[in-house]
C-alpha cells in the first residue's frame, strides 16, 4: 500500500525507546521523522534531553535544533512549525511519522486544533499588571480547563493565556478553528513498557547521561550567556543540574531529586496518554520488548486496515 496515506505516530513515556522503533519505521517506508519533544528544539541542549542524533542513522528528521537554548518555545509555534515540516514532507511524496512523548503536542496535531494568531491587548495587560501568579491563575480558571501547568508557570505566560481566551471570547468566529477536527488518517501508536521496567531504564539512563557529560553540557550554557533560571525553566535534568552547577544541591540531592523527578514525569505522560484515549484518541500499544522487525509489522498492519476503513468510508 501507498503508506504517504497514513500519518503515523509514535508516543509514549520516557525511556521506552520511541525514536528507535520511529526509525526503523521510518527506514521501512522511506519516510521522515518530526519531533514531538518540547525540549529537543533547543540548540546546545543535547545530553539533557537525549537526542542521541546519530541514532537516526540517515534519517531526516525535523523539529530538532531550531531555537536557541533559552528561549521559551509555545504550542502555537509548535504548530506552525508542524504543519510546514508536514506539509513539506508530503509534498516530495514522504510518508510522515511524528515522533515524542510531549502529549499535548501530540494531542492537538492529532485531534487537528488550530491556534488563529492572537494580538497583544495592550488594556487588558495594563489591567492585569500588579496581580499575582496565584490571582491571575484563579481568573483563569474561570476562562478555561486546565491540562497542565504550562499556561501558569510565569505571571508572564498566565497573562498571555488570560489575553487569548478574551480574544477567542470576543470572536466567536475562531472558535470553530480552536474545537477539534481529528486527524483520520493518523495512526497513533504507544511504546508501553512495565513500570519496574520503565523506573529501571529511567535511572540507568540518567548515570549514563551524567557519565556523558550533562553536567559539563549545563556549564557551557551558562558560561556562554544562558540564564540559570532559563535553564531551570525546562525541568527535569536541567533545573536540577543547573541547581547544582550554582550551588543549590550538593551532587548526591541532585541525583535523587532529579531521579525522583524523571520517575514523577513519566507517571504524568502516562496519565496524559491516558486521558487522551478517554477524550477519543485510540492509542494502539505495543510492547518496547518487541523485536524491531516485529514491531514495524504490527504498525504497518493497523496501518493497512486503517487505510481499508478509511478508502471505504
Amino acid at each position: 500500500m501507498d503508506y504517504r496515506d497514513v500519518f503515523f505516530v509514535v508516543t509514549g513515556p520516557t525511556a521506552t525507546g520511541k525514536t528507535a522503533r520511529a526509525v526503523h519505521l521510518a527506514k521501512a517506508i522511506g519516510g521522515e521523522i518530526i519531533s514531538a519533544d518540547s525540549r529537543q528544539i533547543y540548540r546546545g541542549m543535547d545530553i539533557g534531553t537525549g537526542k542521541d542524533l546519530a541514532e537516526y542513522d540517515g534519517v531526516p528528521y525535523h523539529l530538532i535544533d531550531i531555537r536557541p537554548a533559552g528561549y521559551r518555545y509555545s504550542l502555537y509555534e509548535f504548530l506552525e512549525d508542524f504543519e510546514r515540516a508536514y506539509d513539506d514532507i508530503r509534498g516530495r511524496g514522504k510518508p510522515v511519522i511524528m515522533c515524542g512523548g510531549t502529549g499535548m503536542y501530540v494531542e492537538t496535531v492529532v485531534k487537528g486544533i488550530k491556534l488563529p494568531p492572537v494580538p497583544r491587548n495592550e488594556q487588558l495587560r495594563d489591567e492585569l499588571a500588579g496581580k499575582s501568579l496565584e490571582e491571575l491563575t484563579a481568573l483563569l480558571k474561570t476562562m478555561k480547563t486546565l491540562r497542565n501547568n504550562s499556561d501558569i508557570d510565569t505571571v508572564a505566560r498566565a497573562t498571555r493565556a488570560i489575553e487569548i481566551c478574551c480574544y477567542y471570547e470576543q470572536h466567536p468566529e475562531l472558535k470553530a478553528l480552536t474545537e477539534p477536527h481529528p486527524m483520520a488518517n493518523a495512526l497513533v501508536i504507544g511504546v508501553e513498557v512495565d513500570r519496574d521496567t520503565r523506573r529501571e531504564r529511567i535511572s540507568r539512563r540518567l548515570r549514563a547521561r551524567l557519565d556523558e557529560g550533562m553536567v559539563d553540557e549545563v556549564r557551557r550554557l551558562i558560561d556562554e550567556g544562558i540564564a540559570p533560571d532559563d535553564l531551570i525553566y525546562y525541568g527535569l535534568e536541567y533545573k536540577f543540574v543547573t541547581q547544582y552547577v550554582i550551588g543549590q544541591l550538593t551532587e548526591e540531592e541532585m541525583f535523587r531529586q532529579l531521579e525522583i523527578a524523571i520517575h514523577q514525569f513519566a507517571k504524568r505522560q502516562m496519565t496524559w496518554f491516558r486521558g487522551m484515549e478517554k477524550r477519543g484518541t485510540p492509542i494502539h500499544w505495543l510492547s518496547s520488548t518487541l523485536p524491531p522487525d516485529d514491531f514495524t509489522t504490527q504498525v504497518l498492519a493497523l496501518a493497512n486496515s486503517l487505510s481499508d476503513n478509511l478508502n471505504n468510508s
